[in-house]
């Protein structure tokens, strides 16, 4: 590979193309190569007809991005909390998350909840316990 020391712009493109097409041939291509790595990302979701209680996913929500937040790489949903006409959003990164009013429900769709994870190491049981643990039941 030819070093291409000039002065800023100096360079012509020429040199520069010739240059890099040159050096892509002197390459590994990494597309051959065998990959023993394991991701451990997977994303789990649930879903819950039977309205929740507000106070009950605030707490449950709340503990779950202390603890592992930093494994939740992205959360998402839309939920029915008991006494809301309306729907809630959220969507989540890592330890931060934002939930707002969405409006009302839409009169031909039923009210369920629903809930994304995408993250590393997800305890899944944990997870759905959780979950099921904010229903009014």
């Amino acid at each position: 590979m030819q070093r291409l020391l000039k002065k800023r712009c100096e360079t012509p493109l020429k040199d520069i193309i010739e240059n890099a097409f040159l050096t892509l041939f002197e390459v590994e291509p990494i597309f051959d190569s065998d990959h023993d790595q394991k991701y451990d990302v997977t994303s789990v979701s649930f879903v819950s007809e039977t309205p929740l209680y507000l106070e009950k996913f605030q707490d449950w929500f709340g503990n779950l991005l202390q603890t592992r937040g930093q494994d939740i790489l992205r959360s998402k949903g839309i939920l029915d909390f008991v006494g809301e006409e309306e729907r809630y959003v959220f969507q989540g990164v890592h330890m931060l998350m934002d939930a707002s009013p969405m409006g009302p429900w839409p009169k031909d769709k039923e009210k369920t909840s629903r809930v994304v994870f995408i993250g590393r190491n997800l305890d899944t049981m944990d997870l759905e316990r959780g979950f099921e643990g904010c229903k009014s039941v």
